[in-house]
Order: structure tokens, then sequence, then C-alpha cells
């Protein structure tokens, strides 16, 4: 009779017991974020693990979730302003590794660079003119905001982790 109490209790007491929890922090998601970028001082966005966007509208004070309609890990996100975005994602078989927005991240379009290779960060040092960087030495570059890339030597094999240009000449 007591091991069937025992038995009945710890199926029970996590159901009941544990109920009232609820995330606290980080708000408003715990996933693993990997970049954030801020075109103005109070719209930000952030990007990470299981395709997780949020955002910002007042300097980071609050966040609200964004849907993408991807579960990839996104590993980098790049605003050329608080309506046109970029994200790159790791590959898992999909040439469509570069996530556009222009409505402020309310939908995002899915671009392809022509590779499966994993995309580990894109920056954009003018509105047109973007790179992402990833897997293998990958580089790619677009001078038409996005609409297609265009591959670049780098020389090497190695994975390239991030992009960053003071200007659009590199």
């Amino acid at each position: 009779m007591k091991k069937v109490f025992f038995a009945l209790c710890i199926l029970i007491f996590p159901q009941y017991g544990f109920s009232q929890w609820t995330w606290q922090n980080p708000s408003p998601q715990g996933n693993t974020l990997s970049s954030v970028n801020f075109p103005n001082a109070n719209t930000g966005y952030a990007v990470g693990s299981f395709g997780t966007i949020i955002k910002t509208t007042n300097g980071g004070t609050t966040w609200d979730i964004i849907s993408n309609g991807t579960s990839n890990w996104l590993k980098s996100v790049c605003f050329t302003n608080v309506n046109i975005g970029f994200a790159v994602r790791e590959g898992w078989g999909s040439k469509d590794n570069i996530l556009k927005t222009t409505d402020g991240g309310l939908t995002w379009s899915y671009y392809s660079t022509g590779t499966y290779s994993w995309l580990n960060s894109v920056y954009f040092p003018e509105p047109s003119i973007g790179y992402v960087v990833g897997q293998g030495g990958t580089i790619f570059k677009t001078t038409d905001a996005g609409a297609t890339w265009n591959s670049l030597s780098s020389g090497t094999n190695s994975w390239l982790l991030s992009v960053y240009f003071t200007n659009a000449n590199g």
C-alpha cells in the first residue's frame, strides 16, 4: 500500500506542485541569443537558437517575440533601418539560408545564396550592399539589397565567424 501511495505522489506532484511556475527571466524567452542589432536608439532585434527573433521598440526595456517560420539557429542579424533587415541561419540542407524583412520583422522572406553552407554573419555597410560569411570560407556579396548574392573567394576553407566593414568597399 505504501508503494502505491508513493507512486501516485510521484505522478501527481509534478503536475500540481510546479504548475505555478512561470518564465521570469530572461523575458520573453529563454533560447540562446547569438546576435543583436539596433538600427536606432530605441528599435533593436536579437536572433538565436530555434529560429528566435525578438524585437524591442523602447531601447531594450521590453522585448516581443517575432514569428519567422524557421526553427533553424539564426546566427546573425543586421538591419539597414527599422524596417529592412536580414538574418542568416545554419544550413541544414537548404540553400534558402538568408532571411529578409521589409516591414520591421512582421513577415520574413527567404533568399538563396546557392550554397548549403552554414552562414554565421551578415553585415550591410550600406542599404543595398551587404556581405555574409560562413562555413568553409564562404563569402557572398549583394549589391541589390539582398535580391541576388555573388560568391567571393576567401582563400581559406576555415569557418568565417563574423563580417564587418567600415564602408561599402570593404
